[in-house]
């Protein structure tokens, strides 16, 4: 799991603060303290560092803009840092936190003294309880040592749910409600906010706000010295699915996406690769790409969280597209009707291909449904779904059709790819074991009566 490119990932876990201490930490938070909010905001702008979380926004614009609507609008400015991680085929964020927690809520420290901000939630979900026991005990330690803005920086316990990852669906939970994403970003209105005090939120994850402490403590020119003039600095993957070596990397921005798979990963025989499952496919031909920000994007994938799935030529890319939209479906809060009654319907189109009983129509009939499943979208999850199958169909239109006129069961054997764990000393992946058994309404079946490989949506009796 580590390389000659780690700064976030330590050769191992940091056991305590004093650790942190000893190879250089709490630095980057003794230099904050001595400069201005414009000064701490600029360093970070030089550094070129770009949100790690999703769509790559530069980290200083954001809290510059959010500073902004403070200033003119009024209300209190808030921090949350989003550790949910239910993005498939991620799980660098748990790693991070249970290796180095220090950076990251020393990275949170630095940013309540830059922005003001009144306080810090860190949402997580609940059923990570190692990264949370590991944050509350490191929390514990850096408020007995009194670091500023330690005390006003409290753990949010969220659901299982996808969308406690989106952002305005955590700043919903952090309010006590459901995740429930809406329609105007935190930067414009964020926690508890009214139709007259906006209380603008900053929202950064993990592995960001983990760079902000040492770009602070060794300097933007440091930072600049990995990556490319565009993408600066390391980013963490995860990468699961048809390879040798599943696991965590560190790696300099601007590597070639091959390089990761391949040469560090192992990748033998790809046929598929999804970054994320909001994203469009990626076949063979496309593993040249760098992996920044902005080639990422220019080939229509995205970076998204870092979490790569790989998929070899034994898989059907029926069943590969059906157990990922089937997590969308299921994962959809059902505010907007397109994207919840949508994604439904193409998952059942996707089980009646799987079980050998679709006809030509029924794929015309999909491809037609991924075109209006964003109506009236309110977040990102339907555009997702609309890139993840117009893009595979596209891409493997040849394999769609001829599994409808053959028109035999494909072996519809695989699992969502939601990582539990990775084992760092052997490599094994462990994925959600009952995600087949949760239903729409976000319950969980006691038992699936019928196939396990095609659990039901819409009801499992």
């Amino acid at each position: 799991m580590h390389s000659d490119a780690d700064r976030l990932l330590p050769a191992a876990p940091v056991r305590d603060l004093d650790e942190h201490l000893a190879t250089g930490g709490g630095a980057g938070l003794a230099r904050a303290l001595e400069l201005d909010a414009d000064a701490i905001i600029d360093e970070i702008g030089r550094a070129g560092l770009r949100g790690r979380g999703g769509a790559g926004f530069p980290t200083a614009r954001k809290w510059r803009g959010v500073l902004e609507t403070a200033a003119s609008a009024g209300g209190r400015l808030s921090l949350v840092a989003n550790a949910a991680e239910g993005e498939p085929g991620t799980y660098k964020d748990r790693v991070l936190i249970e290796q180095q927690p220090y950076a990251f809520l020393e990275g949170i420290c630095i940013a309540l003294h830059a922005t003001g901000a009144d306080r810090a939630h860190i949402g997580i979900k609940a059923k990570f309880t190692g990264p949370v026991e590991r944050l509350r005990t490191a929390l514990e330690e850096v408020r007995a040592a009194g670091w500023p803005g330690a005390d006003r920086i409290d753990l949010v316990l969220g659901p299982d749910a996808y969308l406690f990852g989106e952002e305005t669906g955590m700043l919903e939970v952090i309010e006590g409600k459901l995740p429930m994403p809406r329609i105007v970003r935190p930067y414009e209105q964020g926690l508890n906010a009214t139709t007259s005090v906006p209380n603008p939120t900053i929202v950064n994850n993990v592995e960001t706000l983990s760079h902000v402490a040492w770009i602070l403590a060794k300097g933007a020119d440091w930072f600049r010295q990995a990556g490319t003039e565009s993408s600066p600095g390391t980013m963490v993957f995860t990468v699961v699915g048809d390879v040798e070596n599943p696991g965590v990397y560190e790696l300099a921005l601007g590597t070639p996406l091959r390089t990761l798979l391949v040469d560090i990963a192992g990748a033998r025989d790809i046929k598929a690769v999804y970054s994320g499952v909001s994203t469009q496919v990626l076949t063979p031909e496309r593993l040249d790409v760098p992996l920044g920000f902005d080639e990422m994007r220019d080939i229509g994938a995205g970076m998204g969280s870092g979490g790569f799935i790989v998929y070899d030529s034994s898989r059907s890319i029926v069943d590969v597209l059906a157990v990922l939209i089937r997590f969308l479906a299921i994962e959809s809060c059902g505010q907007c009707n397109a994207c919840k009654l949508g994604n439904i319907a193409m998952a059942e189109l996707l089980f009646k291909v799987q079980r050998g009983e679709a006809t030509q129509a029924d794929l015309e009939t999909l491809l037609r449904r991924s075109h209006v499943v964003t109506d009236a979208n309110r977040c990102y999850l339907p555009v997702g779904s609309q890139l993840l199958v117009a893009s595979t169909m596209q891409a493997f239109v040849d394999e769609f059709v001829a599994t409808v006129e053959k028109g035999e069961p494909t072996p519809a054997d695989l699992p969502t790819p939601l990582v539990d764990h990775i084992d760092e000393a052997n490599g094994e992946v462990t994925y959600h074991p009952r995600y087949h058994l949760k239903r729409s309404d976000w319950s969980y079946a006691d038992a699936d009566p019928r196939d396990e490989r095609l659990a039901a949506i819409r009801d499992p009796g």
